[in-house]
């Protein structure tokens, strides 16, 4: 591993750290020592890079939620009809909820945030309107809003369930919601 001024991936290699540790302990259980630890950098790289534990943090989630936004950036982009996005949009739902726990860790401890701090809320606000810009490419705006919310309540309930969610009654709900006067593709 490089280390000193010859080591440029210093700065993301410290995200992928903190990343790591909040889906393993939550951001109550992330320190910069721990974030050192795990990322096999110097304590006094965590100062050099970052300005505290909430830049670090911030830094983190919008990396995070960036990634969430290019998944649905890809799947939306490849539907070129009604019929493929609204396959897109269940892709989506099943995709995000399939089992990834790192994920739905990392989802719940950024709205806790968002819960109680306006710069982790404005930093959620900003990843579900670049989820519904990729949204609004095939459905009205408000439409948009609807599946964006439809999305993130039944990836969440489907990642929490016991029991598999029927595929067929995620694609009647998404036609449903699509089908109303002011949808649009």
């Amino acid at each position: 591993m490089a280390t000193g001024q010859n080591d440029p991936e210093r700065r993301e290699r410290i995200i992928a750290a903190a990343l790591d540790l909040i889906a393993e302990e939550g951001v109550a259980g992330t320190s910069h020592r721990k974030v050192a630890a795990r990322a096999g950098v110097p304590l006094g790289s965590m100062t050099y890079h970052f300005d505290g534990m909430g830049e670090l943090l911030r830094e983190a989630f919008t990396r995070f939620s960036s990634g969430i936004v290019a998944v649905f950036e890809e799947r939306l982009g490849a539907a070129s009809t009604t019929d493929e996005a609204r396959e897109a949009v269940a892709d989506l739902v099943h995709h995000l909820s399939g089992g990834n726990q790192r994920e739905l860790v990392l989802t719940h401890e950024l709205y806790t945030l968002a819960a109680r701090e306006p710069v982790y809320r404005e930093l959620t606000r900003e990843w579900m309107r670049r989820s519904r810009v990729a949204l609004e490419r095939h459905f009205d705006p408000a439409t948009a809003r609807q599946l964006d919310a439809m999305i993130e309540g039944l990836s969440i309930h489907r990642a929490l369930e016991t029991e598999p969610h029927d595929r067929a009654l995620t694609v009647e709900a998404i036609a449903r919601i699509t089908r109303s006067p002011r949808a649009r593709c």
